[in-house]
C-alpha cells in the first residue's frame, strides 16, 4: 500500500530549477532515503511535501489526500510530522516539555492554554504528560526529562526533536539528516531507533549523507541529481547503480 505519492513535482527558484519532475512513491510501514549531492534539491522537496513551499507543478498525495497547496499545520493533522536538518528545540522548556509541544497537535485546548495550566485543561494535560513521559522511555531518555533541552549535547538534542516528532503520533515521518553532527556510536543509535520506529508501523522518509547509515536501514532509496531523480531501487542495486556511482565519484573528485 502506498501511503506517499509523489507524482511529477517542480520547483524553480528565478531561473534555477529546484526540483524537476520528480515521481515517486513511499509504501506504508516502510523506510525510504532521499539521497544526492550537496544542491541536488532534497531538502527543497522535503519543504514541498510538508507544505513550508508550494510546488509549481505536479502532485504530492498523502493516504489519498492531495497535499499540495495546504498550509504545514493542516499536513501534519492528517498525520505527517518531522525534523529539521538545524534541531529547532525551544529554550527555557525541559526535555518533557518540548516533547509535550509535539502533542498539543492533537489536543482540544491548544498549546498555549495547557502551559498556562488552565484549570478546564487540567484533565488532559495529565494524558498528555504521560504520552510524552511514554515516548521518552521509547527513546531511553526518560532520566533527563526534567533537563532543560537546549543544555543538552548534540546527539541528545537530536533524540529530543525525534521525540517530539513523535509525539504528534504521525503516520508519515520526514527526517531531514538525523545523523548531521553525530559521532559513529550516536549515529548507529539513531539509526536503531529509526528501525524501531519503523517496526511501530510509523512510516519513514529521510534526507541523509550517511551513506552507511541509509544502507544498513533503508528499504528503498531515491538518488537526485540536479534536481532531478536519477535512480529509485532497494540499497544494493543503488550501490551498483553506474549513473549513481558516476555522481558520486564525480563529486569526491
Amino acid at each position: 500500500m502506498t501511503l506517499l505519492s509523489v507524482r511529477s513535482v517542480s520547483k524553480r527558484f528565478g531561473g534555477l530549477q529546484a526540483v524537476g519532475d520528480v515521481t515517486f512513491d513511499v509504501a506504508a510501514g516502510s523506510i525510504k532515503a532521499l539521497i544526492g549531492p550537496n544542491g541536488a534539491g532534497k531538502t527543497t522537496l522535503f519543504n514541498l511535501i510538508s507544505g513550508i513551499l508550494p510546488p509549481d507543478g505536479g502532485e504530492i498525495v498523502f493516504d489519498g489526500t492531495a497535499v499540495h497547496g495546504k498550509q504545514p499545520f493542516e499536513i501534519a493533522s492528517l498525520g505527517m510530522a518531522r525534523t529539521f536538518q538545524h534541531i529547532r528545540l525551544f529554550p527555557k522548556m525541559t526535555v518533557l516539555e518540548n516533547v509535550m509541544v509535539g502533542r498539543h497537535v492533537h489536543s482540544r485546548a491548544g498549546f498555549f492554554a495547557g502551559m498556562m495550566s488552565l484549570p478546564y485543561t487540567w484533565a488532559e494535560e495529565r494524558q498528555i504528560r504521560e504520552k510524552s513521559r511514554e515516548i521518552l522511555e521509547l527513546l531511553g531518555i526518560a532520566s533527563i526529562a526534567q533537563t532543560e533541552a537546549t543544555s543538552l549535547a548534540y546527539g541528545q538534542q537530536r533524540v529530543v526533536e525525534l521525540g517530539r516528532a513523535l509525539a504528534c503520533e504521525p503516520r508519515l515521518l520526514l527526517l531531514d539528516e538525523p545523523a548531521a553532527g553525530l559521532n559513529m556510536r550516536e549515529t548507529n543509535d539513531m539509526g536503531n531507533l529509526i528501525s524501531r520506529i519503523r517496526d511501530m508501523g510509523i512510516t519513514v522518509l529521510l534526507v541523509e549523507h550517511d551513506m552507511s547509515l541509509v544502507m544498513k536501514i533503508s528499504d528503498e532509496v531515491v538518488v537526485l541529481c540536479y534536481g532531478e531523480k536519477i535512480a529509485d531501487d532497494k540499497p544494493l542495486a543503488i550501490q551498483k547503480n553506474r549513473e549513481v556511482i558516476r555522481v558520486y565519484l564525480g563529486e569526491a573528485q
